[in-house]
Parts: structure tokens; sequence; C-alpha cells
């Protein structure tokens, strides 16, 4: 996979070529730097923030690319959506506890309120989220939004601020 990180002073992009098919998410994809490269990049720029609300359509490869920073953190544990339970807990030696959300699903921010999902943005884990849009109210200030785009070739942008 050919990555290419253009940095400035305020944000990050990291530039994935296309996948080759639909719903493949950012796997599957050329030479050059690994989707791990990517996921290692990430995990340099976020320092200290803890909560990480990533934007993107279905199947733009959210949690392919979550996959990949979990496991860049030594995360063993399979990783895959929490759509159906709302949020996974992974172990990293790294950093502890690793809480990632899927609101796909959710229909009103009671369904938030219900799981303790403040209580997770704000216990010092490493939270990671899908489908944020649902819960934008209840995110602290500092969150880290994190934008994956599919371009008209299908090549994924990813975009971040830290």
């Amino acid at each position: 996979m050919d990555i290419k990180k253009i940095s400035n002073i305020a944000s990050r992009r990291l530039t994935l070529p296309p996948t080759g098919g639909v719903g493949e998410g950012l796997e599957g994809l050329g030479e050059g730097l690994s989707l791990a490269d990517a996921a290692r990049q990430f995990v340099e720029a976020i320092g200290e923030r803890r909560v990480f609300a990533f934007y993107g359509k279905m199947g733009a490869g959210k949690t392919t690319f979550i996959r990949a920073i979990c496991e860049t953190l030594g995360v063993t544990d399979p990783v895959t959506s929490p759509t159906f339970a709302i949020v996974n807990e992974y172990k990293s030696a790294s950093v502890g506890s690793i809480f990632h959300f899927d609101f796909y699903r959710i229909k009103r921010m009671e369904e938030a309120y219900d799981i303790g999902f403040e209580e997770y943005l704000y216990s010092g884990s490493l939270c990671l989220i899908e489908w944020p849009e649902l819960v934008e109210e209840l995110l602290p200030t500092d969150a880290v939004n994190v934008t994956i785009e599919v371009q008209d070739d299908g090549t994924r942008i990813i975009s971040f601020a830290c």
C-alpha cells in the first residue's frame, strides 16, 4: 500500500491508494508502506489524546484502520466492529484498555447514556468511536476528529488534527 504522509502544523493526512473493490475497507492495497505503517504513524501522532471520533461513509475503512491501530498498540484479540454490542474492549500492554464504539445502530442519545458512554470517555482509556455523529454533543472538546474519505478513484484520505 502506497501511503503519502503530508504534514503541516495543524493537521496530518495519510493517502491510501484504491483497494480494487467496494467494501474492502483499506486492505489489499498494492505496494509501498503497509497499513501497519500508516497506523504506526497515526499512533506516533496522537500523544496523550484519548478520544478519537472516526468519520466516514459506510465501507470507507473505519474499522479496518481501527484494527490496524489496535494491532500497532499490541492488541492480540480479534478487533471487530461492535455494531451490535455498541462497545468492545481490547487490552494493550502499552496503553491498557482500549474501548471501540460503533454508534451506527443507536436511535436515541439515551442509548449512549444507558451504556455509560460518558464514563468511558473520561476513564483515561483510549476511546475509538465510529459513527460519532450520533453522540457528538457528549464528546469532550479535545476529542480528535479523524475523517476517512474515499475518492472517486478509490483512494482513501485519512485526515486528523492532533
